[in-house]
C-alpha cells in the first residue's frame, strides 16, 4: 500500500502531463523555428510517443495541432522578420541568422526550385532536414509576401508534424515502456537530420 502511494505520489497523472506537456511542445517548437538549433523533430516525436502510451482519446491529435501551429506561427514570425531585415539598411540578426544557415550552393538550388514548382518546394523544404531556411531565403529574395509565403508555408507545416509524429507513433509501437519509445524515436529523427549531411561530405571526399 505504502509503495502504490508513493508511485501515485511520484508520477505525474495524465491530466498533470498534458497540462504541462502541451504548453510546453508549443513553445519549444516555436523557439526551434525561430532559432534553428531547436531539434524539434525529435520534440514532436517524442511527445507523440508519450501520447501514443496514455488513454486520452485526443492526445495524438493534440500533438499533431500543437506541433504544426507552433511550426507554423515560428516560421510566419521568423519570415516577417526577415522581410523586415530585407528593407531595412542594416539588415537584422534575424536575417543575418538564416542567411548564415542558407550556403550559396544550397540558396541557389532553392531559388531554382522556387521558380520552377513555387508553394510545393515549401512543403518539401520542411520534410528535408536542413532544407527549410534556404527555401525561406529564396522566398525573401523573390520577395514574396507573408501572405503567399504562409498559404505555402500551411501544408507544410501540417506534413512536418504528421511525419515526426509517425516516426513516434512507430517507437512507441515498438515498445512497451514510453523512455524505450523515446529513446527510439529521438535515435531515428537524429540519423534522418544527419543522413543529407554525410551523403554531402562522402560525395565531397569520394573518389575523384
Amino acid at each position: 500500500m505504502l509503495s502504490a502511494a508513493a508511485t501515485t505520489t511520484v508520477v505525474p497523472t495524465e491530466s498533470t502531463q498534458q497540462a504541462l506537456g502541451y504548453p510546453s511542445l508549443f513553445l519549444l517548437v516555436l523557439i526551434g523555428a525561430l532559432v534553428p538549433v531547436v531539434p524539434t523533430g525529435a520534440l514532436v516525436s517524442s511527445a507523440a510517443v508519450v501520447a501514443f502510451h496514455q488513454t486520452a482519446p485526443f492526445a495524438l491529435a493534440l500533438v499533431f495541432v500543437t506541433a504544426s501551429l507552433a511550426a507554423f506561427c515560428g516560421d510566419a514570425a521568423l519570415y516577417w522578420l526577415g522581410r523586415r531585415g530585407m528593407r531595412s539598411k542594416n539588415g537584422s540578426r534575424w536575417l543575418a541568422a538564416i542567411r548564415t544557415r542558407a550556403p550559396e550552393e544550397r540558396l541557389a538550388q532553392a531559388q531554382e526550385k522556387l521558380a520552377d514548382h513555387g508553394t510545393t518546394v515549401l512543403v518539401l523544404s520542411r520534410l528535408v532536414p536542413a532544407g527549410r531556411i534556404p527555401v525561406m531565403l529564396a522566398c525573401l529574395m523573390a520577395d514574396w509576401p507573408l501572405r503567399r509565403f504562409m498559404r505555402g508555408n500551411l501544408p507544410a507545416c501540417l506534413a512536418w508534424a504528421v511525419t515526426y509524429q509517425l516516426i513516434g507513433i512507430l517507437g512507441g509501437s515498438l515498445f512497451p515502456e514510453p523512455w524505450e519509445g523515446v529513446v527510439a524515436a529521438v535515435a531515428l529523427t537524429v540519423v534522418i537530420s544527419a543522413a543529407p549531411s554525410v551523403w554531402r561530405r562522402m560525395r565531397r571526399t569520394g573518389p575523384v
